[in-house]
């Protein structure tokens, strides 16, 4: 049986040479005490038998000269495995930016957009610390406690083995404080996106709040979420604080007993544990200056501990934004040169149902000829904006054909087909930037002369704040509910490959007479173009010309 890779660990890109030599080099620089303190124990005993401090020089430099080296080697791979540790939380970043953008805009799976940039800006962040400062510790934990405690053996058996039993219980004490870390950091994040994904939703409809007098409704609930993310923050401090405090007792009792033990042995209290001799000054001072070294790795660990929980649940958090439970074909790919003109569109024996609900299409088949003009009627939920969606590829069908000028629609003919399409959605998102910006888009081949005709078809020339330099707020600030549909309109007006043009619901909303003006707008933009409308304006669906019942499409075929 083949068993598949996981998809989680498949999508996180391995550690890159650079940064593993770096946290090597950083985690074995701390093995040049060993010689230090040997020098230093060496020194104090020539000291104690009367050696002139002439005969230290020698000494001295080699300490020094190996203090350098020291410094060096974790200078120069704290610089590289900063940098190496940065570009991989990019990759990170941005490969969860690409699945998030490879998705079907109506996945209900997705991540509210609030949660989602909370991921991408802030909670990444909390990768680059484990793998700057946890990486690092961690081989230090596993290269100089042994080499420490094999040394020290080699002077004092009973010194090595009261250092070997303080040493498994930080450990266990760590995983137990630990388990609770990585939960409270995975909750305190959950919390924060939360917190962001509300306020950005609220934010967005601050006018509606106001009209409907929530305002202070809305204050009173971001203030209790703020407080319980503040609460969330104060618990992963005071685990925080308790495996540190517990790593302290420890490491403080196994230095202690070591320093006891070595004492009394010299004193002549304590015999046995020397290799059957007694230890002189020289081997006694140098295990006691061996000795904080052996739990100063523990110690840094401990200290990072909570550096790797938040980090863990930061790749959770990013791993969450891949999914391939609607992906949306073609959306990665590199813009296609598409022919202008109007395209027919075919609909074969199609079967679509949202997930958990009754199929909304069983068989359905449906034919516009090109330079046709379409509206689909039918009461809400029936299926209309799930057609266009179809239409388009923005979300798969369970069975059928969907053909656009005679090109079956699927994921190697996505791009291509798409790039024959304009949408204009109900609600347009509009960007902060310019008029020009938010007509563009930033497509290829756009041009500023191209944006303005654009703006002149779609209605928008006579509206002061909308010529091309002007700037707007996130979510159309300064725009009304008519000019926000005239702006989808320029968007598509902008492209003349845009054969296919797809409306859905674009005088929802609106008053007759600014419904009115926007129809007239589309109908203008529509000549010599395919279009499909989705909508309950009657008034709208007659001025279109052919009409279809969306209930006549669900499970039979339809004539052309």
């Amino acid at each position: 049986m083949r068993i598949s890779p996981n998809p989680v660990t498949a999508r996180r890109p391995p550690p890159a040479a650079g940064s593993l030599r770096a946290a090597l080099a950083i985690g074995a620089a701390p093995l040049l005490w060993i010689p230090q303190a040997a020098l230093l124990a060496w020194a104090v005993q020539g000291l104690a038998d009367g050696a002139g401090l002439a005969t230290l020089a020698s000494a001295a430099i080699a300490y020094l000269l190996l203090g350098l080296a020291r410094a060096s080697a974790e200078a120069w791979a704290a610089r590289r495995l900063y940098t190496a540790s940065r570009e991989r939380v990019t990759v990170l970043r941005a490969a969860a930016a690409r699945a998030l953008a490879g998705r079907s805009p109506l996945d209900r799976g997705r991540l509210p957009s609030g949660a989602a940039a909370s991921v991408l800006a802030e909670q990444a962040e909390a990768v680059l610390p484990w793998l700057v400062r946890y990486q690092p510790a961690r081989w230090r934990a596993m290269l100089v406690l042994p080499a420490i405690a094999l040394v020290v053996a080699t002077q004092s058996w009973a010194a090595a083995l009261i250092l070997a039993g303080a040493a498994p219980l930080i450990p266990l004490f760590m995983a137990v404080i630990g388990w609770r870390a990585r939960d409270a950091s995975a909750a305190q994040l959950q919390l924060a996106g939360g917190m962001n994904g509300f306020l950005l939703d609220r934010l967005r409809g601050l006018s509606t709040l106001r009209a409907l007098g929530a305002v202070d409704a809305t204050a009173t609930r971001l203030r209790a979420t703020a407080e319980a993310v503040r609460a969330g923050t104060m618990r992963v401090l005071r685990i925080a604080f308790l495996s540190s405090t517990a790593l302290e007792l420890f490491s403080a009792l196994g230095v202690a007993l070591v320093a006891v033990y070595i004492g009394f042995h010299l004193l002549g209290q304590i015999d046995p544990g020397s290799w059957g001799h007694r230890l002189t000054l020289e081997q006694g001072l140098f295990i006691l200056l061996l000795a904080p070294a052996f739990f100063e790795p523990l110690r840094e660990l401990a200290a990072v501990w909570h550096d790797k929980a938040a980090g863990e649940a930061a790749l959770a958090a990013l791993d969450a934004l891949h999914g391939d439970s609607m992906p949306l074909p073609g959306a990665l790919a590199a813009p296609v040169a598409a022919p202008a003109g109007a395209v027919a569109v075919d609909v074969d024996d199609l079967h679509f149902a949202h997930a958990g609900e009754a199929p909304l299409f069983a068989g359905a088949a449906l034919h516009i000829g090109a330079g046709e003009h379409v509206a689909l009627v039918g009461p809400s939920g029936s299926g209309k904006t799930a057609l266009l969606s179809l239409v388009a590829g923005l979300v798969p069908a369970a069975a059928g054909t969907v053909r656009i000028g005679g090109v079956a629609l699927d994921g190697d003919s996505a791009a291509g087909l798409r790039a024959r399409m304009a949408w204009i959605g109900q609600k347009p998102h509009v960007f902060a930037g310019t008029v020009r910006g938010n007509v563009s888009l930033e497509r290829p081949g756009v041009t500023t002369a191209g944006v303005s005709a654009a703006i002149d078809r779609a209605g928008l020339g006579h509206v002061q704040h909308a010529t091309p330099d002007d700037s707007l707020g996130e979510g159309g600030t300064g725009l009304s509910g008519g000019e926000l549909v005239r702006l989808a309109l320029a968007r598509a007006a902008v492209l003349p490959q845009a054969g296919l043009l797809l409306a859905d619901e674009p005088t929802a909303h609106l008053d007759r007479d600014t419904a009115a003006g926007v129809v007239d707008a589309l109908l203008r933009l529509a000549e010599g173009r395919t279009l499909v409308v989705a909508t309950h304006d009657l008034a709208l669906a007659r001025r279109i010309g052919r009409v279809i019942d969306i209930g006549a499409l669900r499970g039979m075929r339809e004539a052309a």
